[in-house]
């Protein structure tokens, strides 16, 4: 039987690797980028959704002509693929067009479960919602997408509209570690002038945001459950985040919540 790639060949078509070779326990588990809500997310969009709750005026919305001078700025002076490193959401549904997916070691950075959703994406001001955010630390194992040289422009494009359609990061390129080499990679960096940063958060309260945090995104505790799940299936055991995730099922099932 011929591999993918193989059987390019034999249509005389040009090889084209497979994205998964690396983690094929992965095919499958990572939404399709060209079915995935965040490809075609606008300001506007996003606007009309939060309209219907009555919180829109609320959101702290960049303007497009920010968010692309925002862009321009973080990719000044890159050339050739792009890699991504991904930590949280990204993890699951990239909606990016990628050529690569690799587990990657992000030195001096730690996935930390401090941005307070009350803006509508997985929590509302009367439930607040957790998700992650990339911030200092020991080091934080995720992943990195690795974007071809000729989809750069677009993919970054509709990355932007996605991770920074409002205030909350700063994206950076880091230093990321890759079968013992070290490379750069653009992320998502925790913006601590920002709101939505609580870096004191306590363990009590991330446990109820993640346990009852909803939103047009869907839950804060599908957001945790994903990124704990998604990690397992590379060989990732992020303590912090699986007792989180144990301690939000524990508080779930003693406030006789079902199932999600």
């Amino acid at each position: 039987m011929t591999s993918p790639g193989e059987q390019g060949i034999a249509c005389g078509m040009p090889l084209s690797p497979d994205p998964f070779r690396h983690h094929p326990g992965l095919r499958g588990k990572v939404k399709p980028f060209a079915t995935s809500y965040f490809r075609t997310i606008t300001s506007e969009a996003v606007r009309a959704t939060l309209a219907q709750t009555g919180i829109a005026e609320a959101f702290p919305f960049h303007s497009d002509a920010w968010r692309e001078a925002l862009r321009a700025e973080a990719l000044e002076g890159h050339q050739g693929d792009l890699l991504i490193f991904a930590y949280g959401s990204l993890i699951w549904d990239p909606a990016l067009d990628f050529t690569e997916i690799r587990r990657a070691h992000a030195p001096c950075h730690a996935r930390r479960f401090i941005l307070v959703d009350r803006l509508g994406a997985r929590g509302t001001a009367n439930a607040p919602g957790l998700m992650a955010a990339l911030d200092e630390g020991p080091g934080c194992d995720g992943l990195v997408f690795r974007i071809a040289e000729h989809k750069v422009e677009a993919e970054t494009e509709i990355l932007f509209r996605r991770e920074m359609i409002g205030p909350g990061y700063h994206a950076r390129f880091i230093p990321v570690v890759l079968d013992g080499q070290e490379v750069r990679a653009l992320s998502f960096i925790a913006d601590h002038d920002d709101p939505l940063m609580q870096a004191d958060i306590s363990r009590e309260d991330q446990i109820r945001f993640a346990a009852t945090g909803a939103g047009f995104l869907g839950t804060s505790f599908d957001y945790l459950q994903s990124t704990v799940e998604h990690l397992a299936e590379v060989g990732i055991d992020d303590p912090d985040a699986s007792d989180l995730l144990a301690a939000v099922r524990a508080w779930r099932a003693g406030a006789g919540l079902p199932p999600p």
